[in-house]
């Protein structure tokens, strides 16, 4: 345990000491935020580059590990770490090149693949579900554990990058799941996603009094991509921990940007539009809009992500009709959720809430409707 601890802390402290250098190498790279009508901040020339704090950061503490831990350990993680860091670096590159310049949604894409096909080969994969009716454990075809692994890592990814949409969000958010995750992951004794889910943590954490409203830094893409593929991966390995509807505790767990991204498709493909067309309706917009603060909005989304983070770690424990129950309880005040939230009244025209923000200049919505940056 002391091998993780001292992960955790070396990854918040160095991520601590570099964001003010990664601030300045983004000023002197012209890498800046410039606003524009479509985002709720109107301050000049705050720096993108804040990922490759976190991204160092994270190097650090999971070097920290390697250095200090028992060789059997190390051995159970040295290749899933070396994809995760492989496939990170791969993100953070594309990610830094479209802060800067400009890069497309579809034009991410291969390489995000590219990404998960790295972690895929090192064993990071959904290879069996279990029967919900018959509790049956059932283990997949390698080509459909392959296909279902690869959408998995593509859609968490991408949610973590499109709901960066408020000084902090990404980063705060990020947290409480990996802190969720890395519960969850002790106790299925997985050392791998524990280990990455400590790491991610602790960065997150040295990041974010820069990052908190007012944000003195943003993540950029190659934050948010980098943060998303550290999830989509540790949550692969939490959800070995529950036998009875598989996959249940990694959805609760990454319940927010999910509802996000899965709203936000269900909504453009109504409304005829491409599934990466910018709109105002994503719920940090919508909560912008009921609360009148950029703060208030972020705290509150913060609270309800930490909710279903409990309610993820209170469900792996659970077994026969209680686990029902208790997801069909879970189902109704999700829906209510989203109705206080107006988010199901798709006809909702856009003039009715604020303008979208992104911490992100170039973001895959925003791009998509402006074309460069």
């Amino acid at each position: 345990m002391l091998p993780l601890i001292l992960a955790f802390l070396l990854a918040a402290l160095a991520t601590a000491v570099l964001t003010p250098l990664a601030g300045k190498l983004a000023t002197m790279l012209n890498v800046i935020d410039r606003p524009s009508e479509r985002k709720v901040s109107d301050r000049q020339g705050i720096p993108l580059l804040g990922g490759l704090a976190v991204v160092a950061g994270c190097a650090t503490g999971l070097f920290a590990f390697v250095v200090v831990a028992d060789q059997s350990e190390v051995d159970r993680v040295r290749e899933h770490l070396a994809a995760f860091m492989a496939g990170g670096m791969l993100l953070v590159m594309v990610g830094a090149w479209d802060d800067r310049f400009y890069l497309g949604a579809w034009q991410k894409i291969p390489f995000q693949i590219l990404a998960a096909m790295i972690a895929i080969n090192a064993g990071f994969v959904i290879d069996y579900f279990t029967n919900p009716f018959t509790l049956v454990t059932h283990m997949l075809p390698e080509w459909l554990s392959w296909l279902f692994t690869l959408g998995w890592m593509m859609v968490v990814t991408n949610a973590m990058n499109l709901i960066d949409g408020l000084d902090g969000l990404t980063t705060g958010i990020g947290a409480i799941i990996a802190g969720t995750l890395a519960i969850i992951c002790f106790q299925a004794d997985q050392l791998t996603g524990l280990l990455i889910a400590m790491a991610m943590l602790g960065a997150l954490l040295g990041f974010l009094p820069f990052n908190f409203p007012p944000a003195r830094i943003f993540l950029g893409d190659a934050g948010a991509l980098f943060i998303g593929f550290a999830l989509a991966l540790v949550s692969l390995e939490g959800y070995k921990k529950a036998t009875l509807l598989t996959f249940i505790v990694p959805l609760l767990a990454l319940a927010i940007p999910l509802l996000d991204t899965a709203l936000s498709v269900i909504r453009r493909i109504r409304a005829g539009k491409g599934i990466f067309s910018a709109d105002k309706q994503h719920m940090h917009h919508l909560l912008l809009a009921r609360e009148g603060s950029e703060r208030k909005a972020v705290l509150w989304l913060y609270f309800q992500t930490l909710c279903f983070g409990i309610i993820a770690i209170s469900f792996v424990d659970l077994h026969g009709y209680s686990a029902y129950i208790f997801l069909i309880a879970v189902v109704i005040l999700t829906l209510r959720l989203l109705k206080n939230l107006d988010v199901l009244g798709f006809e909702k025209v856009e003039s009715e809430s604020h303008g979208p923000r992104r911490d992100i200049a170039g973001s895959a919505e925003e791009q998509s409707e402006e074309g460069a940056k």
